[in-house]
């Protein structure tokens, strides 16, 4: 992969509308409005860094909307969200920007940010795939809850394969900015085990992430690399963690014979 200065200036369509949300615009927004109406508000200011699940919304919209509701106070200000996530149909090494200008989604558009891309030009871990982002709910899924919260906004999407934890904090470092900017780590927790099992270890990896440890394999995180990263520059930087939800499909969908863990954590600077 080469990281390209003139993308294709195309939008890359939904993937996983109708699927794993809404692809009716009105029957997607109600869905969003009524998990964002459920979550718990937090008083102060907004998280400069957030964690979310990424499965089907009937799954994970719920603890998903606890980590947006946080974002209220920030509505007009974050004009940009880096959005990190891991691949999971299309093996890349490093980390992939897509070949578009922006993402389609039932609710609109959203560009690129065009400007943040080239100021990651130089670094060798980022290339540019289209093919890794094509069919990757991860990042795609993130977007609506984004537009409900967010008045204007651009992305930086990355999807991250073969990747160190060191080189995802270079790409956070040189994208970090100020209040303008949101980081958003897309990942869930353990996969496919018995209900009481998934809930011991997930509560042993939220327990992690909270003290900023990024020693995280990927059985306790599908996004355990771009969660490293993001610790360890936390931790550099002074931020602190704060665990807004954790639950299982087994709570949110009802089957507990197999479940995949989902946590929503926010990050504060001081």
């Amino acid at each position: 992969m080469t990281l390209s200065a003139t993308p294709a200036r195309h939008p890359r369509p939904p993937a996983v509308a109708g699927m794993f949300y809404p692809g009716d615009p009105a029957a997607l927004a109600r869905e969003v409005e009524d998990a964002l109406a459920g979550a718990r508000r937090l008083a102060g200011a907004a998280p400069k860094a957030l964690i979310v699940p990424h499965a089907g919304y009937v799954y994970s919209g719920p603890i998903a909307a606890s980590a947006y509701a946080a974002l209220a106070p920030a509505r007009d200000s974050i004009r940009r969200v880096v959005l990190l996530g891991p691949c999971h149909r299309v093996a890349v090494r490093g980390l992939a920007l897509p070949s578009a200008d922006a993402f389609d989604t039932p609710l609109g558009r959203v560009p690129i940010d065009l400007e943040a891309v080239a100021a990651l030009a130089g670094l060798p871990q980022v290339g540019v795939s289209g093919a890794a982002h094509a069919q990757e709910h991860s990042l795609e899924v993130q977007l609506p809850f984004l537009q409900r919260m967010l008045r204007e906004f651009a992305i930086v999407p990355l999807a991250v394969g073969d990747a160190s934890a060191d080189e995802v904090a270079d790409v956070l470092d040189r994208l970090w900015g100020g209040p303008e900017t949101l980081i958003l780590i897309s990942s869930d927790l353990s996969h496919y085990h018995r209900y009481d099992d998934a809930a011991r270890i997930d509560r042993a990896t939220a327990a992690a992430i909270v003290a900023l440890d990024p020693a995280l394999d990927h059985e306790q995180a599908c996004g355990a690399t771009p969660i490293a990263g993001l610790l360890s520059v936390a931790r550099r930087r002074g931020l602190t963690a704060e665990l807004l939800d954790l639950r299982n499909s087994g709570d949110t969908a009802g089957d507990r014979s197999r479940v995949v863990g989902y946590a929503a954590f926010a990050f504060f600077e001081h």
